[in-house]
């Protein structure tokens, strides 16, 4: 059969998806997640010997969840129930729940119910099956992209194992690739020549999401060129399958949250194309640029400070600029302020300042403002003795020493300057003024 056989065969049941043709069957053919998959591994020998209690499966799309609880329901003696929480609600749930009960006091028989994006039930939809998962009544398997310490009821993930999918290499990517060239399940009745830069080309692009590659290969195969009986499929076929990486990120979701991270923790690692990349990869996924330049504006003060006072005036002009000008000229920026922070000396001694002075606030009892540093501008302060007492700078040269702090916490450090940057100057004056501090 040649492709126009199989594009006018409409009862063939190959018009499916190559991606869903393609799904591995067994654990023989799954692809990737070693980590958890190799064989010795706890998840492998609870699948093989048909002994999985609840789980819950981790990942960014297209690593492999849904498909490995299928192959769970190919292996397991248990009945298996699959729901999608997109289109599935609580009367879905209590009426497999029933028919687990009855299924095991009848018969004995176990049930496994696989609930597919599982993050989307709300705290009420989740809690529905938190009794029969508690009872025994049903073994869950729920599948998210987002994590499930945030997404996921804690009664619930304190009763199923997590268990953590990964981005596919791009050699996991490529071998599925061939498999689906070669497969019957596949394109294996076809003659195909591929160019050695497509397979190349689709791992990269599909950043690790093996659907993404098999639907690229797929539309590839059905539109490339023909000569004879043969297929063949060039790189510029191949960028025309997929005309952009894909960027996995969600602004609401662990991704964005991941993401933000990394940034934050490579402005205060000094690493500024670290820093940069991972701006690029928040931009490029359509993040507020304001929400980028209030972290930079923070990270100026809280892991800068005053190593380098000129990271906070850098960082908050970008975000002036970032209000008038906008995307997608903002972005230099951006580039500028968080490369500028990146590669600045750090200190976090006014974060530990201000942290701990807020501490003593709240926890120590305050014996009350020195009476010289008390407001004197008013009639009858003299009566009260503010203010008779203080020492004016100024009127000695520009310093005095004099005690600023109540009694209570008199010699109290809250600051202690570091001797990055600029900060070792600020260190150097203290101490000549005040001696060393303890």
């Amino acid at each position: 059969m040649d492709l126009f056989d199989f594009a006018n065969n409409k009862n063939n049941k190959e018009l499916k998806p190559l991606a869903e043709r393609m799904r591995p069957e067994t654990l023989e053919e799954f692809i990737g997640q070693e980590h958890i998959l190799s064989k010795g591994k706890m998840l492998y020998r609870a699948i093989v010997t048909d002994n999985i209690s609840s789980a819950i499966f981790y990942g960014p799309p297209g690593v492999g969840k849904t498909t490995l609880a299928r192959i769970i329901a190919n292996t397991t003696k248990a009945n298996f129930y699959e729901l999608s929480a997109v289109n599935s609600g609580t009367s879905d749930v209590k009426k497999i729940i029933k028919e687990a009960d009855d299924n095991q006091k009848f018969y004995s028989k176990k049930t496994i119910l696989f609930i597919d994006e599982i993050h989307r039930f709300n705290k009420a939809q989740q809690d529905s099956v938190l009794n029969a998962v508690e009872k025994g009544i049903i073994i869950l398997i729920g599948a998210t992209t987002e994590n499930p310490y945030f997404e996921i009821n804690n009664a619930l993930l304190s009763r199923s194992m997590i268990f953590e999918f990964k981005n596919l290499s791009e050699n996991n990517v490529k071998e599925a690739l061939n498999n689906a060239i070669k497969s019957p399940k596949g394109f294996g009745y076809l003659n195909i020549e591929v160019d050695p830069e497509v397979f190349d080309y689709f791992a990269v692009h599909s950043n690790g999401d093996i659907r993404k590659a098999l639907n690229a290969l797929d539309i590839a195969v059905r539109t490339s060129s023909r000569k004879e009986d043969k297929i063949f499929i060039t790189a510029d076929d191949a960028k025309e399958c997929i005309q952009r990486k894909m960027t996995l990120y969600d602004k609401q979701g662990t991704s964005h949250y991941d993401t933000i991270s990394a940034f934050i923790k490579s402005l205060r690692g000094s690493s500024p194309d670290a820093a940069v990349y991972y701006l690029g990869k928040m931009l490029d996924a359509g993040e507020d640029p304001m929400f980028i330049a209030r972290r930079i504006t923070i990270q100026a003060s809280e892991d800068v400070g005053n190593a380098d006072p000129m990271a906070l005036v850098v960082a908050t002009n970008a975000m002036n600029a970032v209000h008038m000008i906008g995307m997608p000229e903002c972005r230099y920026a951006l580039s500028q302020a968080a490369i500028y922070v990146a590669s600045a000396p750090k200190s976090n001694a006014c974060c530990v300042a201000i942290d701990s002075a807020l501490t003593d606030v709240r926890k120590r009892r305050d014996s009350g403002i020195p009476l010289y540093l008390r407001d004197a501008h008013y009639k009858g302060s003299e009566k009260l003795r503010h203010g008779i007492g203080y020492l004016y700078p100024h009127s000695y040269g520009g310093f005095v020493n004099q005690q600023y702090l109540p009694d209570s916490h008199k010699d109290t450090v809250y600051y202690n300057p570091t001797s990055n940057g600029f900060e070792a100057k600020i260190k150097d004056r203290l101490i000549r003024l005040w001696g060393k501090k303890k």
